[in-house]
């Protein structure tokens, strides 16, 4: 009878889990939690792990960069019957000799107006503050700084101080910039062979990665390495050529009104401009200092450039190149860089929409799937509620 009893009590305990939803959903939050909190007191396993990936995290960003940008072409080139590997090969050709074209003509350039405008820079910090101070000389702007309690000369302090400060910092420390260089070296080194084994092989490695999942997964596995794919390619591409489209303007219309360094002015905005929303406040800020410095009329002229240029980019450019392949709100979009900003500094900023794109396809999927496994998620029938 004891025996009788107990399996009585163990098929209702067994029921009570089975049928309540919301006890299995806490246990399995609960196993992950033990799973994680496990994981942290044993973290020292995965060193070596961790090492690896700060290691190929760079070269593997960069060869999948310039995956997505060369794929497209090797892809026609095979359609008319041009080997793979000869296309890889003759591309390859072709960005060797565009790259030495830069170094011997473009480089110089650069470097020049880059060690102008450092070694400028304070001297301009200088200048911008006086233009402040004439211009806070009238009654209004004085009235209007002492009822809000604002001081913009402390403003002007504060920022070429921190300039300074990074600047110094920068040049200061030699460990880190050599650890750094070290880094950068050694992905340049590896880029041309991983993305030579993209290009050429890219095409079978989800099917390798899916092959090792089970028969019932790997469909949906397929899926969703064909929804990432097309989120980052759209992404990636759509950028660099909006990017590549808002320097080149700019640098038309800085040299269109005169602007001292327009060469580097529109490479850092070209640059910045891959940070959606963020960029162009960034990028604007050492072509008002530069600007204003120069001349009144060329803080207008400048200011009028860039508007156009802002316009040209936000109604015509960016709506035909990156469409809506994201489907990202703007407010989310800033949340993001935001948030990656804060957790993994400049690198977080320019890989927090790709990432958040990834990880949103991933989610859904994973939701989708819970949701047709589930029986959470059925409709049922509403009785209608009589007045």
């Amino acid at each position: 009878m004891e025996d009788l009893h107990t399996g009585k009590s163990t098929n209702r305990f067994k029921q009570f889990f089975l049928n309540n939803k919301f006890v299995v959903f806490l246990l399995v939050l609960l196993l992950i939690g033990l799973n994680i909190f496990v994981f942290t007191k044993i973290s020292f396993i995965f060193t070596p792990l961790t090492v690896l990936l700060k290691t190929i995290l760079l070269p593997v960003l960069l060869a999948g960069v310039v995956y997505y940008l060369l794929n497209p072409i090797v892809d026609y080139m095979e359609k008319w019957k041009i080997k793979r590997v000869y296309s890889i090969l003759l591309l390859f050709l072709i960005i060797i000799g565009l790259i030495a074209i830069l170094l011997g003509a473009v480089i110089p350039l650069i470097t020049d107006q880059i060690t102008s405008l450092i070694d400028n820079f304070p001297y301009y910090a200088k200048q911008a503050q006086n233009q402040i101070d004439s211009l806070m000389g009238s009654d209004l702007t004085g009235q209007i700084q002492q009822y809000f309690n604002f001081d913009p000369n402390d403003l002007v302090n504060n920022a070429t101080q921190k300039v300074t400060e990074v600047l110094n910092n920068a040049w200061s420390s030699i460990g880190s910039f050599i650890s750094t260089l070290k880094e950068i070296l050694l992905a340049i080194i590896t880029l041309p062979f991983i993305l030579f084994y993209l290009l050429y092989e890219g095409k079978k490695l989800p099917r390798t990665i899916v092959g090792f999942l089970p028969n019932k997964l790997r469909m949906p596995s397929l899926r969703v390495f064909s929804e990432m794919n097309l989120q980052i390619s759209s992404y990636i591409r759509g950028q660099i050529i909006v990017s590549f489209c808002i320097g080149l303007l700019l640098y038309i219309g800085y040299i269109i009104i005169g602007l001292k360094y327009s060469l580097v002015l529109a490479l850092i905005a070209a640059c910045t401009a891959v940070i959606p929303y963020l960029g162009p406040a960034i990028a604007i800020t050492p072509a008002l200092v530069v600007a204003l410095v120069t001349s009144p009329i060329m803080l207008v002229k400048m200011i009028v450039i860039w508007t156009i240029v802002q316009l040209i980019e936000g109604k015509f450019i960016s709506p035909q190149i990156m469409g809506k392949t994201l489907k990202i709100h703007p407010i989310t979009i800033i949340f993001v860089i935001l948030t990656a900003g804060n957790l993994f500094g400049v690198a977080g900023v320019i890989l927090a929409v790709p990432g958040y794109a990834v990880l949103k396809v991933i989610f859904m999927n994973l939701f989708n799937y819970m949701k047709a496994k589930s029986t959470l998620y059925e409709d049922e029938p509403i009785e209608k509620i009589e007045p």
